[in-house]
């Protein structure tokens, strides 16, 4: 991650504020009178303006100055404009720059955007079209780093926790988490048994309005269906032999909160009309009782059931099924996130070693591969087991294979895994680069990562757009 971009959403001796005023441009043109004027011009609407009459120039003034915004000549000599958007763009991926370039055609602009402009205009500059698309820029950039803060925000609640990676599926997670927390909108959360649908609903209640009140989970499979209502809503005294007292339901605990309803997919149909009801109204009845108790309840739900299927079985009611399914989160299998299998158990290690008082440095290299090339059907919860059971049997100070029962195959095809790893990896980035023309930019956008990353990684396995 570049020093600039992680220096902006976690460092606290960071200068900050100056970034969050986002009062900087940086203005650059090797055309003096217009470079000035337009510094002029910007000066007396507000903003700090520092110039630069070349590419090289700029980047030396931007490594010291941190603009959120930057206006930049498209036809400079030396770096050209577009060469120099991708630079600036390198040191900070947030920076939204506004392109001048005198040559107002659609291979132009579209140029300009691939290299990541946030707009463009022609010259002569209209100066007051000039100070409207900063406004929007300045917008446009307090909106990502917002949302950029939010993500850091799920990623240090829970980082410590269970929602741990750095792969692109469980990136998009994190940021539908960010994007879901501070609504009031039903939020349905899928994907198989194991792989943490109710740590997500957690993260959403605790990084809403309502983390000060209750979160209240139901396991709607393992409670019998004829005591599956009065769980939920609640009963009044004589409702039925036994209750000689009036109880709250989960629903009535969750008001003001959260209450997460985990495999909704195996709710009776009965109780889904009633939930339905609940949903419509926004109060609920307790068993026995006569009159309608409003709540104020965000409704979490989740499934590993395929419940567009069901609907189309009858096993489950579509009214309900487009009220839950509002928003809807899909939590990858461990497979589809194979990248995050040693983050995952590294913090697994450290856990257990805290919880058992053993000091355990980490795996071996086999042990490391196995994991690895395991299939996980049962995701990052048999994985914790996995490392659970590992330490306890542990006598030495590393995971060994011995420790992996179950887990180890055929030993040499083990220690080729990181090769056919880095051989598919290679392969991947090929394909892309080819795909995209070899547009770097477009490529790592496509891959999940970062400009210098890919750059690297092209270094690595010698890769060119002949070979």
């Amino acid at each position: 991650m570049p020093q600039v971009f992680f220096c902006w959403i976690t460092r606290p001796d960071c200068d900050i504020m100056d970034s969050m005023q986002r009062s900087k441009i940086l203005l650059v043109d090797d055309e003096t009178a217009q470079r000035e004027m337009l510094a002029g011009y910007l000066e007396k609407n507000g903003f700090k303006v520092k110039q630069a009459a070349s590419g090289e120039e700029a980047l030396k003034i931007y490594s010291s100055f941190f603009p959120p915004l930057a206006v930049v000549d498209m036809k400079m000599p030396g770096m050209s404009g577009i060469e120099l958007i991708g630079r600036l763009r390198e040191l900070n991926p947030f920076l939204q720059i506004i392109v001048l370039t005198a040559f107002g055609s659609v291979e132009t602009a579209v140029e300009a955007m691939k290299a990541g402009a946030f707009h463009y205009q022609t010259k002569p500059v209209e100066l007051e079209e000039l100070l409207l698309n900063l406004n929007k820029a300045e917008e446009q950039h307090r909106l990502i780093l917002e949302h950029n803060l939010l993500n850091e925000t799920v990623k240090e609640r829970f980082g410590s926790g269970e929602i741990i990676g750095e792969s692109t599926a469980i990136k998009k997670v994190l940021e539908l988490l960010s994007l879901a927390a501070p609504g009031v909108t039903t939020v349905l959360i899928t994907g198989a048994s194991g792989t943490g649908k109710e740590l997500a609903a957690r993260a959403i209640h605790s990084l809403s309005p309502r983390k000060n009140n209750r979160f209240v989970a139901v396991n709607c499979a393992a409670i019998p269906e004829n005591l599956l209502e009065s769980e939920l809503f609640g009963y009044e005294r004589g409702a039925f032999t036994g209750a000689d007292k009036r109880k709250m339901g989960k629903f009535e605990l969750a008001d003001g909160g959260t209450i997460f309803l985990d495999e909704i997919g195996d709710m009776p149909l009965g109780m889904q009309a009633k939930l339905l009801r609940v949903l419509e109204n926004k109060a609920i009845e307790r068993l026995g009782g006569e009159e309608e108790i409003p709540l104020e309840v965000r409704i979490i739900a989740a499934t590993n059931k395929n419940v567009s299927q069901l609907v189309k079985e009858g096993k489950f009611r579509e009214d309900l099924y487009y009220r839950l399914n509002v928003i809807t989160i899909n939590m990858p299998s461990l497979s589809e996130r194979s990248g995050d299998i040693l983050r995952l158990a590294e913090k697994f290690i450290a856990d257990f070693s805290t919880k058992l008082g053993k000091k355990v440095k980490g795996l071996e290299p086999n042990a490391a591969a196995a994991l690895i090339k395991y299939d996980w059907p049962g995701n990052v919860r048999e994985l914790q087991n996995v490392i659970e059971r590992a330490v306890v049997l542990l006598r030495g100070d590393l995971i060994t294979l011995k420790e992996l029962p179950g887990l180890t195959g055929d030993l040499d095809a083990q220690m080729t895994v990181s090769e056919k790893l880095a051989d598919l990896e290679k392969s991947q980035i090929k394909k892309v680069l080819d795909r995209m023309e070899w547009n770097i930019g477009k490529s790592a956008e496509i891959l999940g990562i970062h400009r210098n990353t890919l750059r690297l990684k092209i270094k690595e396995y010698g890769l060119s757009s002949e070979n």
